[in-house]
């Protein structure tokens, strides 16, 4: 697998694809790192520093590229997106939050809310540490403006986790707001649209459970607050895909900054 910084490269520098993705190389054509934008990532990528590619695992990237380089053109303080990230998780049970109560799913297995917890976790600990991993933001008092989530592929793997899965991120987005003190928090939700406009099955009801946490008449006490993304419309061309697994968006670079740019554009229109 070539990976994504390699895919997102070729459409850099392709001149049908260059108006919108040459933004990231320089002119020496090296990948440009954004001075007004900071990561910290749990990944196996880069750990941390200046928003560029390769804060994913290896050679990819996520959804944070495109979310960063939206929010950090629309804001004029510095950004700090602070990544969590761990493959094979679901929100039934890894990351169930605690307002979900007990489950029976995978009872016994696994642990229900470990990756919550651990989220949540890491969320504090870089609040905490942000001077020290980010000397240029010295000095500054942080402030908790948005959330994005971009999850789901195992949930649709198990019928009892998809039918339950929008009363969990409901519940999820209450416990969030909670534990961070920030009332209404801005969420967005990018959906699980891997498989592209032809979804069908159980990751079809998957993308509509998750569509319909932002839909307003069916969930008002989000309205205004949280904004759901289909993403199943940047599913790349097969010609385009870098491989055939069927998940992590067949590893195209096109897709993941299409599924962060839509992210961020969403939840600048929140903070608007």
């Amino acid at each position: 697998i070539k990976g994504g910084m390699n895919c997102l490269r070729t459409l850099a520098t392709d001149p049908k694809t260059a108006k919108e993705y040459s933004k990231f190389l320089g002119e020496d054509g090296k990948w440009i790192e954004r001075d007004d934008v900071f990561i910290y990532t749990t990944t196996s990528g880069k750990k941390s520093g200046k928003l560029s590619v390769g804060f994913g695992k290896g050679i990819w990237f996520g959804p944070e590229l495109g979310f960063g380089w939206q929010v950090g053109d629309h804001l004029d303080s510095p950004v700090l997106i602070i990544k969590t990230a761990w493959g094979g998780k679901d929100l039934a049970v890894d990351f169930r939050p605690p307002s979900s109560g007990s489950t029976e799913i995978a009872k016994g297995k696994r642990e229900p809310g470990v990756y919550y917890k651990k989220m949540m976790g890491i969320v504090k600990e870089s609040l905490a540490n942000y001077e020290t991993d980010f000397p240029e933001l010295k000095g500054l008092k942080p402030e908790i403006v948005g959330f994005g989530w971009h999850q789901g592929w195992n949930d649709g793997c198990n019928d009892d986790a998809t039918a339950e899965y929008e009363k969990n991120m409901a519940h999820f987005i209450r416990d969030v707001r909670k534990e961070l003190k920030v009332k209404d928090l801005p969420f967005v939700i990018a959906n699980t649209g891997q498989n592209g406009p032809g979804t069908k099955g159980r990751f079809a009801d998957l993308c509509d459970a998750q569509m319909a946490i932002g839909d307003p008449e069916k969930h008002p006490e989000f309205k205004g607050t949280v904004k759901s993304i289909d993403t199943r419309p940047f599913k790349a061309p097969e010609e385009r895909e870098v491989s055939s697994m069927g998940y992590h968006w067949n590893h195209s670079g096109e897709s993941h900054y299409l599924v962060g740019d839509a992210m961020g554009k969403a939840i600048v229109e929140i903070m608007k």
